[in-house]
């Protein structure tokens, strides 16, 4: 008889990688988190100081903060187990609860701790995508990471303001609550014990040397960029259209509203995956950049008719929601195994650039155009990135079985 292979022990057996459903519950936690204090922050920092211009020079200093703790979240894994990275970044969200509840000036130090939370789970988060997702599932959890996450985004910033005037320190009860509820789901699916895949004697630890050859990668660079004008869209729609809408007698309810209502535009994300399917993902990040950017520049052109101004920008903002769904595929499908959490840290740095790019141009065009101008500049980025998209490699995302067909169409022209 052949002799039967010792049985595993339970404590021997490898857990199961986990699956798109962990990672979209992880995202719908976060969404309440961020999308909750989206619009609180900045209400609780004008009245602890009194003056945009200091509350300005804050949201700065804490932005270079973020970006280069995003930077050496990857020196800290190798210190340390990565999921206990993630963990300490959840610890920063707990952190900034308790800052927030003090309020006052304390509110200063929970923004902070609430961005370096922000950036070590955002690493950790994408790091962990790339070890456990297969290529093919990209877009189906960019799909249902939207699909989740679409309730926090979407109630978070009207709760969040609604509260305040309950007690200033609700909305930071909240994210304590839900920061909790992500960590019991992060420990819960398994992802802290998932494979980390690390290349031997290829770790760095200089920040400089996983920056270069990012850099030298031109695919890695323009799933970046990609990310970045997104990101400076949103910035700009969320930021310009509520300040447009007052100086032009629409209300201070505008663009609150729209933003809110944009945000239901994830629920549509399964339709918006099968559109992609359908065709490529560079036929989809392309149609995102051009449609966003002709409809921003087109509300500039009818500034003087406000509410047609409000109706293009929003129409552009719709299509920043394909963008949601599409844009950081170019990178997660060209990121190298060896470089995940490394190449992962340098992506998440384009909300922390978004974050400075976005208010210069503002600044730059408000010099010498009234505000509708701003999404004029923002329309011209995201045409931009448009060009850039054309780079792209027509099959990337498509079917192994039908990228075949398509090679071969290819081979015979």
């Amino acid at each position: 008889m052949r002799p039967h292979p010792p049985s595993q022990s339970p404590l021997q057996r490898r857990p199961p990688k986990p699956g798109v459903r962990a990672f979209a519950f992880i995202t719908a936690f976060d969404a309440v988190v961020r999308g909750t204090m989206l619009s609180v922050y900045p209400l609780l920092m004008y009245r602890a100081w009194g003056s945009a211009v200091v509350v300005s020079q804050w949201y700065f200093a804490i932005g270079v903060v973020s970006l280069l703790t995003a930077l050496s979240v990857p020196l800290v894994a190798r210190a340390m187990p990565r999921r206990w990275v993630f963990a300490m970044g959840v610890g920063f969200y707990l952190l900034a609860s308790v800052f927030g509840v003090l309020g006052g000036k304390f509110t200063t130090l929970a923004l902070m701790c609430h961005a370096v939370a922000s950036a070590n789970v955002f690493v950790c988060f994408n790091a962990y995508v790339l070890d456990n997702i297969p290529k093919v599932d990209f877009g189906r959890l960019e799909t249902m990471r939207l699909l989740y996450g679409g309730v926090g985004w979407t109630v978070g910033p009207v709760l969040g303001v609604w509260l305040l005037p309950v007690w200033h320190g609700a909305p930071f009860l909240i994210v304590a609550v839900a920061a909790l509820a992500m960590l019991c789901v992060f420990w819960w699916a398994g992802v802290g014990n998932s494979r980390v895949v690390v290349a031997a004697g290829q770790a760095s630890r200089n920040p400089l040397a996983y920056l270069g050859r990012f850099v030298a990668q031109p695919r890695l660079v323009a799933g970046w960029y990609f990310a970045l004008m997104r990101s400076c869209g949103w910035w700009v729609f969320v930021v310009y259209l509520g300040i447009y809408a007052v100086q032009n007698g629409l209300g201070d309810q505008i663009g609150g509203s729209l933003t809110s209502v944009v945000s239901l535009g994830s629920f549509f994300a399964p339709l918006m995956l099968g559109w992609m399917q359908r065709h490529s993902v560079r036929h989809a990040v392309r149609t995102g950049f051009l449609m966003s950017g002709l409809f921003f520049v087109a509300s500039t052109l009818v500034s003087p008719w406000p509410w047609a101004t409000v109706a293009l920008a929003f129409l552009g903002a719709c299509f920043l929601v394909l963008l949601d769904i599409c844009g950081s595929l170019p990178f997660l499908m060209s990121v190298k195994p060896s470089q995940r959490t490394e190449m992962s840290a340098v992506y998440s740095t384009f909300r922390d650039v978004s974050g400075i790019v976005g208010p210069g141009l503002a600044w730059v065009v408000l010099q010498f155009s009234p505000v509708a101008g701003v999404f004029a500049a923002a329309g011209l980025a995201l045409l931009g990135a448009w060009l850039v998209a054309g780079k792209l490699h027509p099959q990337l995302g498509v079917p192994g079985a039908l990228r075949l067909r398509g090679g071969q169409r290819e081979g015979s022209a």
